[in-house]
């Protein structure tokens, strides 16, 4: 039985309250983060609190491009379709399929261009969210699937908006010239921050002696070497926020990049309100390609969320647009919104092309 809002604190806190108890009192991060994300039935990801939305009178905490404007699913749909020829594949693949909104514009773009794809297969680890998803997807019930893994070997083509940032990551503090890495213990019902000295390092040397916290992507080079072992010919997409690994370890940004979502409000305490709020990272995607090109693929591109849209004829669509539509859509390009933070990094299995939403503003060379 899933538990009540006003229950999901105390309960979750207790869980991992007990599984720090049998690590000896201390977790790392990344493992607290995990709990607080998906622990079945009671995490963020896994409990059945409204989530996405774009007003906080919903009891959502954030809003994704999908649920922001229809465009953006329509625009990811024309690059997915090049990809599926290019590839010569007719399958999709998309991890942490939210609501379903982005599968849903995606399928019937696809469809209305008349693209043919035999399965769409979300990979999701939340049960409540997955049957939103079904309900959402119930006009393409034959054609979508749910998978809680990937196959051992399988071809197609990925897509993930909004999930490498969900992935739990390891935190580490220079404090005085020496790293520690960041973890949690109990504090009375709740919880506290304790260091410990590590031999973990950033990637890139810190310049200064400033005291620094930043996070490193243990577990999402992981996943992306996985897709890596198993994509046997195929694409992947992946939209997320974050920068290049000369900027996201650039020595002013010593407070890190981790931050927490509540009601549309932001802030940097993930030992609040557990269970109740979302717990994320930007993305290091120079880490990220590094890990696919060791696990055979190819970059095939890395731009801004906004010279990807353009490139996929995001302008003459908008033109199309009510005021109002235009006014949501634009959010999607502009640089104080989505357009400039968010970036895409396109991964190819098998020979080499270049995808048209990359055709201008390719940034590859600055991973």
């Amino acid at each position: 039985m899933m538990e009540s809002s006003e229950s999901l604190p105390g309960a979750l806190a207790s869980h991992i309250q007990n599984a720090m108890a049998q690590q000896g009192g201390w977790l790392p991060f990344d493992r607290f983060m995990a709990l607080a994300l998906y622990q079945p039935g009671l995490g963020y990801y896994a409990n059945d609190r409204a989530k996405f939305g774009q007003m906080p009178q919903s009891g959502s905490d954030f809003v994704t491009a999908p649920e922001l404007s229809p465009i953006f699913g329509q625009l990811l749909a024309v690059q997915l379709a090049e990809a599926l020829v290019r590839t010569g594949t007719d399958e999709l693949w998309e991890f942490g399929a939210g609501t379903g909104a982005l599968a849903l514009q995606v399928l019937q773009a696809l469809r209305a261009q008349g693209v043919p794809v035999r399965r769409y297969t979300i990979v999701d680890l939340s049960g409540t969210l997955r049957a939103r998803q079904q309900e959402t997807l119930a006009e393409f019930a034959g054609l979508v699937h749910w998978a809680d893994a990937l196959p051992a070997q399988f071809s197609g083509v990925v897509l993930g908006n909004e999930v490498l940032d969900a992935m739990p990551v390891q935190l580490l503090q220079r404090t005085q010239g020496r790293w520690h890495e960041r973890g949690v213990v109990a504090d009375g019902a709740g919880f506290a921050w304790q260091d410990r000295l590590t031999e973990l390092r950033p990637p890139l040397e810190i310049e200064g002696a400033h005291d620094y916290l930043t996070e490193i992507h243990l577990q999402g080079d992981a996943f992306v070497r996985t897709l890596g072992e198993r994509l046997q010919r195929g694409a992947a997409f992946f939209i997320d926020y974050g920068f290049g690994e000369s900027e996201y370890y650039h020595p002013q940004r010593h407070m890190g990049t981790l931050v927490c979502h509540h009601l549309h409000q932001v802030d940097s305490d993930p030992l609040d309100k557990v269970g109740l709020k979302d717990i994320t990272a930007h993305v290091n995607f120079t880490a990220m390609a590094l890990a696919a090109q060791e696990a055979g693929l190819h970059v095939l591109g890395y731009t801004t969320q906004a010279h990807f849209l353009i490139n996929c004829g995001l302008l003459p669509k908008m033109e199309l647009l009510a005021q109002d539509g235009r006014a949501t859509a634009a959010k999607l390009i502009m640089e104080h919104e989505m357009g400039e933070l968010f970036k895409v990094l396109a991964l190819g299995a098998g020979a080499p092309w270049e995808p048209m939403g990359f055709a201008h503003g390719d940034r590859s060379h600055r991973l």
